[in-house]
């Protein structure tokens, strides 16, 4: 058993807000209280008379056969904030196929330190998720994780936009839900027919939204970023020209629709009148798109160099309207390592995408909490309660009976992350000092951060 006291619990989905004592037994809270006494603790489950005057008391189980009470540690939290574990469902582990960058175990591990005690992962793997085996494969390896991890399946085989996989197959093997994550799904006549599908079946379905006719050299925006390198870039408009493609079949079709990774003004404003009518929409605003610019793919390269690119100001400042008033309702990191002799290469040759999840939660508190653009609780829902609830998951929450998945985090505290647990590193926050320290991740009622080895030094 593990009792946390004078902790600050923030719970979107309940709107507490206040100084609670939570009680853990085994994978679930069993009681949360303004205040539990040690004592009291003991009294509180079935199966834990005796485990506040630790192993020596005894109790017996069903059999009759007296046994050892578990033990009770006791945390003191006081000036901490505890919140619910976080869902990213937007992750790239690189497994299979790419595991030099980053496999299950290592992003388990940093999603562990990052507070995200749930990911749901993307599909562009080697073999990509097309197919029961690959599934099975991630699922199992992800078992055997302290986190939760899901995946997405594709919604063509091998990617190539051409035809559907078995969604009902896949779905019934595990798929959290659909998507071809980057590479955009061209023919619109396979697009609607996924949806269809993905409807039938009750799933979300993601796009990746980068139309490539409106692109020379992606992962820089076209426009001042560009013309720093001498190259063609990214326009604004291969997103625009996807999204209101897709709000519309949305709406045709019925599905629940992502448009994934957001990062234009005019995609966030497609999505809103998308919603106002009613359509199935969603979209994911993610940390670098609503606090950097296209300045940052000047001053880093190739370490802020990703899909779709930072863009302008005036586009940042709509992601953030957008999470204000529930347009954009998650937030993901798009987590994507690339080795230090990739990013090393020409802006034109390396690959596009940085790391996300250890910085998540610091970047959020900085850029929409602090700046009151955001309350913390919305921050928080944005970050578990609503993509757990879009992808039908049991997490974001904290509540008696509910998964005892949390974070213990100072929201004043800076740090500053010299190395990331990542077996990437490619994040131009590396050496940055961030405002939001993690002192715990629970999940499943166990400590998985910090690390056995760091807690015994």
């Amino acid at each position: 058993m593990l009792l946390i006291q004078n902790a600050h619990l923030i719970d979107p989905a309940s709107r507490t807000d206040g100084i609670r004592d939570i009680l853990i037994e085994g994978e679930k809270i069993i009681k949360i209280a303004e205040h539990i006494a040690p004592e009291e603790a003991a009294g509180c489950g079935p199966e834990t008379a005796g485990a506040a005057a630790g192993a020596d008391e005894k109790t017996k189980d069903a059999s009759g056969k007296t046994q050892a009470a578990p033990a009770l540690t006791v945390l003191n939290a006081e000036g901490l904030t505890a919140i619910p574990g976080l869902v990213d469902a937007h992750v790239h582990f690189r497994d299979p196929g790419f595991t030099w960058k980053e496999d299950i175990d290592s992003g388990a591990r940093a999603a562990a330190a990052g507070g995200v005690t749930t990911v749901v992962l993307m599909a562009n793997t080697k073999p990509c998720v097309d197919n029961a085996d690959t599934l099975r494969y991630v699922l199992e390896k992800g078992e055997k994780t302290p986190i939760h991890v899901a995946t997405c399946a594709n919604v063509t085989l091998g990617m190539k936009g051409k035809e559907l996989v078995d969604m009902k197959a896949l779905h019934a093997a595990g798929a959290a839900g659909f998507t071809d994550d980057g590479i955009p799904l061209l023919s619109e006549e396979t697009a609607r027919a996924a949806m269809e599908a993905a409807a039938e079946e009750g799933v979300p379905i993601s796009f990746h939204e980068e139309n490539p006719a409106f692109i020379r050299n992606n992962g820089i925006n076209a426009g001042k970023a560009s013309a720093h390198f001498g190259i063609g870039g990214s326009d604004r408009q291969a997103e625009i020209d996807m999204v209101e493609r897709d709000v519309r079949l949305a709406q045709e079709t019925g599905a629940c629709v992502v448009i994934q990774h957001i990062s234009t003004k005019e995609a966030v404003e497609l999505v809103r009148q998308a919603r106002r009518k009613g359509a199935d929409v969603h979209a994911e605003a993610t940390p670098h798109h609503f606090t950097l610019t296209e300045e940052a793919a000047i001053r880093y390269g190739t370490l802020a160099k990703m899909n779709p690119p930072l863009r302008e100001e005036a586009d940042r400042q709509a992601i953030i309207e957008g999470l204000a008033d529930g347009t954009i309702d998650m937030i993901a990191t798009d987590h994507a390592p690339h080795s230090a002799e990739e990013k090393a290469k020409p802006v034109t040759e390396a690959p596009s995408g940085i790391i996300g999840l250890e910085t998540s939660l610091a970047l959020g508190i900085s850029e929409l909490a602090d700046t009151g653009r955001l309350t913390l609780t919305q921050l928080i829902e944005r970050m578990s309660l609503a993509p757990a609830r879009l992808y039908g998951l049991d997490a974001g929450y904290l509540a008696e009976g509910g998964p005892a998945d949390l974070v213990l985090f100072d929201p004043a505290e800076s740090w500053t992350p010299e190395r990331f647990y990542s077996r990437s590193q490619n994040s131009p926050f590396l050496g940055k000092t961030l405002k939001g320290k993690i002192h715990a991740t629970i999940c499943r009622g166990r400590v998985v951060y910090p690390f056995a080895e760091e807690r015994a030094n």
